[in-house]
């Protein structure tokens, strides 16, 4: 049950309790509901935000738009090189030149040898002093200078670590991908959450982020419904790390770079409803190690470049198991010169059930063929 308690507070224009379309503006009144301690409501007018940083949410809070009217834009990238190496626990970095960076700015550090995956930092500048950059979070690796280490300004527009019961609702996030550098779909996304539960995004898109749309890592209970997610470089969706017992529902993910939801390592007993996932770069599902135990009814998977429904290879042990796809229409997915699976099941896979689906073949269309499987995969039956 979602905690409702606390205040509510207006951000936006003048008659607002905090005044302004900044990033700023808004944390300013979630560092207020966060000093009261039982949670609240913070209502965004409608206007355009301009966003430097994340805003970090906290237990109890929700944050709530004006519809698509309420948009927060992130802002332009900017990037410098290191010019000393910056290690693990550290809270600085020396950098070679500092100016376009702010206060308040969300940041992330990386090499040529630690980049992607779980290996970039992010953090929030809390001080400059010439090129000496101060942040709020240690740094979780060895960034090495002489390879190419580098610090930008990519960060999440939203973000929510080690939160409990948090909102996010009616708004829209303008990721402005064209014009930033990108983050790693782990570390970040247009709206990011670490270690989290029983949190609830609702009504909200996120467009053109240079990244995952909305991403989350080590959690359960996360509620995605009536979500749209577009041309994010990355993914539409990225449940996680053992993110368990995810409801995405009535969601529209289309034209995204990668897949529309990508479904990584031990994500399990999700249920995935009445989506409409199309016109991605790869794949409409992208599915694989240890990702089991999942229900997928009801969705619309169609006109993905490669396949609709992907599994990834994966050694034995570590198969996608135990799932349940239910009255999915998958058709048209493929591109003239690669793909055209409605469903490609790579490595080792167990025990999947296919009932009243309707899967395309066409072979003189994009779908050249309903369904390939690995010789390695087992138990998958189709009704």
């Amino acid at each position: 049950m979602l905690k409702q308690a606390g205040r509510t507070l207006t951000v936006g224009g003048r008659n607002a309790d905090f005044q302004g379309f900044t990033s700023a503006a808004i944390q300013a009144a979630v560092e207020e509901l966060r000093r009261a301690g039982d949670g609240g409501t913070i209502r965004l007018d409608e206007g355009v935000y301009r966003m430097i940083g994340p805003v970090r949410l906290y237990d109890g809070i929700t944050l709530q738009g004006s519809g698509s009217a309420t948009v927060l834009r992130k802002s332009p990238g900017v990037q410098t090189k290191l010019t000393a190496d910056a290690d693990y626990g550290e809270l600085q970095a020396e950098v070679e030149d500092a100016s376009g960076f702010e206060v308040g700015m969300g940041i992330q550090v990386y090499d040529e040898s630690q980049h992607w995956g779980w290996d970039e930092s992010n953090a929030v500048i809390t001080r400059i002093e010439g090129n000496l950059l101060y942040f709020d979070r240690h740094l979780e690796r060895d960034y090495q200078a002489d390879d190419g280490g580098m610090l930008t300004n990519a960060c999440s527009v939203i973000e929510v670590l080690e939160g409990r019961q948090v909102r996010i609702l009616d708004l829209t996030v303008d990721g402005a991908g064209d014009r930033n550098y990108p983050i790693g779909g782990c570390r970040g996304g247009g709206i990011y959450l670490y270690k989290s539960g029983d949190c609830r995004l609702e009504n909200v898109t996120v467009d053109n982020f240079n990244g995952d749309g909305i991403s989350w890592q080590i959690t359960e209970h996360i509620a995605v419904r009536s979500c749209t997610v577009t041309r994010s470089a990355g993914s539409g969706l990225h449940p996680g790390a053992g993110s368990t017992r995810s409801i995405i529902t009535d969601c529209t993910l289309e034209h995204n770079g990668l897949a529309g939801l990508f479904i990584c390592w031990r994500v399990r007993f999700g249920e995935f409803s009445r989506n409409r996932i199309c016109a991605n770069g790869s794949y409409g599902i992208c599915i694989g190690h240890k990702d089991s135990y999942n229900l997928f009814e009801d969705n619309v998977i169609s006109g993905n470049g490669d396949s609709g429904v992907y599994y990834r290879l994966e050694k034995p042990g570590n198969g996608a198991n135990g799932n349940r796809w239910h009255r999915n229409v998958i058709e048209d997915n493929g591109g003239a010169e690669s793909g055209g699976y409605g469903i490609f099941a790579r490595g080792v896979a167990e025990d999947n059930v296919f009932i009243g689906n309707r899967i395309g073949e066409d072979p003189e269309g994009r779908q050249r063929i309903a369904v390939q499987l690995a010789d390695t995969v087992s138990g998958f039956t189709f009704e």
